[in-house]
């Protein structure tokens, strides 16, 4: 999957995003260090994001300090990581947006969504707890901080074994090479205290987005009540309990948690109308006023195929023309936060 990583000014620094698929924007925080080209190399998170961009205009983002985001100052903290998101959202034009977020990244998500309700659409969260000193006792806590800054590499292997238990070895290697080459031991170690000394519990109940709170029974990493807890206090939210170990969600059975995502974000004027992702690409195409020829010429495909979409498009729709079509589509994607893309 190629990756074109473009930057914009954020509180904490330039930040560096990419997106990929088309559909109503959704933002994604996979969790405490990151890197846009690396993490596409580990386990099934291509996989994960192909499922999701054929959907959703999936943007991704690399933390303050982390892969290829810039690297000078302190990131500003939490508030820079919330102000990061922001920032993204703004770049690529989404007033409203649905965010993911994973693991610490879920804490981000937390408080965009709680101080920022105007702008978040639904929210899925994915393996987070409230408070990070909930984690681990205070005194494994300080172990692992010690083990990352004294020596990065045999810490990203122990993290690893706590992320992804009974992985097979090559997915060690490849998740414990994704953290060092995320972040230096100096910001990994900044990263992770500051997860342990989040806490945004009191947060939790004003969210105003509908909101999914996805957790792993057996995850070692974040216990399940962890993840039962910021799903009790938040208002309406809805628990979906998933089978296995790993904590990271490009691991195990990850295709359960992308139908989780997908089900629960998905607008309800996209689901009624049953549009494929295809089709959805050619109604965009169509609203940029582009006729069959030149759409086919546009996605590399033949006229005839065009033909069928269009047809089947406005009669899912029951559009009696492409204007109509062009208004649903214009509709859809003002609603959801993006706008039309070729």
């Amino acid at each position: 999957m190629r990756t074109a990583v473009r930057y914009c000014e954020s509180e904490a620094g330039r930040v560096a995003y990419s997106t990929v698929g088309s559909g109503p924007v959704l933002l994604m925080d996979p969790g405490w260090v990151t890197h846009l080209r690396a993490q596409l190399q580990v386990g099934f998170f291509a996989a994960f994001l192909d499922g999701l961009a054929q959907r959703f205009t999936v943007v991704r983002f690399d933390k303050p300090r982390c892969g290829l985001s810039d690297h000078d100052g302190l990131g500003s903290g939490f508030d820079g990581q919330v102000s990061a998101v922001l920032a993204v959202a703004d770049a690529v034009r989404a007033r409203r947006f649905s965010l993911f977020g994973a693991s610490q990244g879920g804490q981000v998500a937390i408080a965009v969504a709680a101080r920022h309700p105007d702008r978040v659409e639904a929210l899925v969260l994915y393996g987070t707890c409230g408070n990070g000193a909930d984690l681990a006792p205070s005194a494994v806590r300080e172990a692992l901080l010690g083990l990352v800054s004294g020596h990065w590499g045999l810490g990203s292997r122990v993290l690893t074994d706590i992320f992804v238990p009974d992985a097979a070895p090559e997915a060690v290697d490849s998740f414990a090479r994704l953290q060092r080459a995320s972040a230096s031991a100096e910001v990994a170690r900044d990263l992770l205290e500051l997860y342990y000394a989040t806490d945004v519990s009191d947060l939790l109940p004003l969210i105003q987005a509908r909101t999914a709170v996805l957790h792993r029974e057996g995850d070692a990493a974040t216990a399940f009540s962890l993840g039962r807890r910021v799903a009790a206090a938040i208002p309406g939210a809805v628990l979906v309990p998933l089978a296995g170990t790993a904590h990271l969600f490009y691991f195990g059975d990850w295709e359960a948690i992308l139908r989780a995502v997908v089900d629960f974000v998905l607008p309800a004027e996209a689901a009624s109308a049953h549009l494929t992702p295809r089709e959805v690409q050619v109604a965009r195409l169509v609203a940029a006023g582009l006729t069959n020829h030149a759409i086919a010429a546009e996605l590399g495909i033949a006229a005839r195929t065009v033909d069928t979409h269009v047809g089947n498009i406005r009669g899912k729709l029951e559009a009696r023309s492409r204007a109509q079509v062009a208004a649903w589509i214009t509709e859809h994607d003002n609603t959801s936060g993006s706008a039309p893309r070729r």
